[in-house]
């Protein structure tokens, strides 16, 4: 169907990667692709990165200030390595949500933290962060890393994210951006568009799931335009922290 077919039926359209897809389709194509990479997710992390994602989500961690005691929600969680951060910090008095859309991720965080021992204070729930299954005003805390780019309504996650935190809650997301340093845009590009797919065949045996990704990655908003959204959605006191030069940027905002 093409794209004036697909709005002729009252249908818009939304971006999976540098493609064109009617809105409907663009969660089960992101599906099969975490669906497919799950098992490698974390070691392909580690790769791409050569590991300082950990120093991403450990600054992200230590921005959340979350105490013993808070109920925290971390959105698109899948394999569980903010949550179990995020559980150390509440201690048994707190609870930690782990919310995935892709129940292979989920699978493979739940195995991973029972792995670990953190059982009595996470929760794995299948969920939509487009439509959350939690009450108004649930959490102290929301995290959500590298998974707002994937959704194809993220102006209607953070609306959600908006809506399940407490008054006075944190919301903490950790996104792919754009690169602020001179010089740094094209080397990044050419490791990206070159480098990554090719890592991600041999390592992953799937080299599309990761050009669909390095796809989605330029276009995601800049760090000025996401915090404009997430002002839309209702959240004070927004701002951001450039990461490795603007690669990944950490936004923050406080629901008053």
């Amino acid at each position: 169907m093409s794209d004036q077919d697909t709005l002729r039926h009252g249908e818009g359209t939304t971006h999976f990667g540098f493609r064109e897809v009617p809105e409907s389709e663009k969660a089960t194509l992101v599906g099969q692709v975490f669906q497919s990479v799950a098992g490698k997710y974390d070691l392909m992390n580690d790769l791409m990165s050569l590991g300082i994602h950990r120093l991403w989500k450990r600054f992200t961690i230590d921005q959340a200030r979350v105490r013993p005691g808070y109920q925290v929600l971390d959105v698109a969680g899948g394999t569980g390595d903010l949550g179990a951060a995020l559980a150390e910090r509440v201690g048994p008095g707190g609870r930690v949500v782990i919310s995935d859309i892709n129940p292979a991720m989920l699978e493979v965080g739940r195995n991973r933290l029972a792995d670990k021992g953190i059982v009595g204070n996470v929760e794995f729930v299948e969920a939509d962060a487009e439509r959350l299954p939690f009450p108004d005003d649930s959490f102290d805390v929301a995290t959500l890393a590298f998974g707002i780019r994937n959704m194809t309504h993220p102006d209607q996650a953070l609306h959600e994210l908006y809506r399940v935190l407490k008054p006075g809650g944190r919301v903490l997301i950790l996104e792919f951006s754009h690169p602020t340093w001179p010089g740094v845009g094209p080397v990044y590009d050419l490791y990206s568009f070159h480098v990554l797919p090719r890592l991600g065949q041999w390592v992953a045996g799937d080299r599309d799931s990761y050009q669909y990704l390095v796809e989605s990655i330029r276009r995601f908003p800049d760090q000025e335009t996401f915090k404009g959204m997430m002002e839309t959605a209702g959240f004070d006191l927004v701002e951001y922290f450039n990461l490795s030069g603007g690669i990944v940027a950490l936004h923050k905002g406080i629901k008053i």
